[in-house]
């Protein structure tokens, strides 16, 4: 049963319960002695993953560009952090694309911000890595390590 993928892809429990909005997926998992095995453990589905990138977008973070970090991040930050306390429970890194939409949206909003970085998609890249290494906290994603 170890690394048996047609095992995972044929009884795919695709359990979710609907107050949750969990699914339970076929993953590997390490046991105390760090032998790897098949395992169902939760993690945030794929139609929660949507709905926050959806609302990811539809808070325009571009066009904020009057908007300070601090203000956005006063704005948004509670609203993060809750979706890391309660999806990010079991399989925290089921939740990087919405972090990576997360931080798309902030370049776009440096590159409307500042002149400088119009069109400039790579430098506004950079300069967003470089505030969330000096500003870590001002997102839960930047205190995991997320930068990209």
């Amino acid at each position: 049963m170890i690394g048996n993928s047609l095992f995972c892809a044929s009884k795919s429990v695709s359990m979710i319960a609907l107050r949750l909005k969990v699914f339970f997926h076929c993953r590997k998992a390490l046991d105390k002695y760090g032998r790897v095995y098949v395992n169902f453990s939760p993690a945030v589905s794929r139609d929660s993953l949507k709905a926050m990138r959806q609302t990811i977008r539809g808070w325009h973070l571009q066009l904020k560009s009057d908007k300070s970090l601090a203000d956005l991040s006063a704005m948004f930050a509670p609203i993060l952090k809750g979706w890391q306390q309660y999806y990010g429970r079991f399989h925290g890194s089921a939740l990087k694309p919405v972090w990576r939409s997360m931080n798309l949206f902030l370049i776009r909003w440096l590159m409307r911000k500042h002149k400088r970085l119009a069109g400039r998609k790579t430098r506004a890249a950079e300069m967003l890595k470089r505030l969330a290494q000096s500003q870590p906290g001002a997102f839960i994603h930047w205190s995991l390590g997320i930068l990209s």
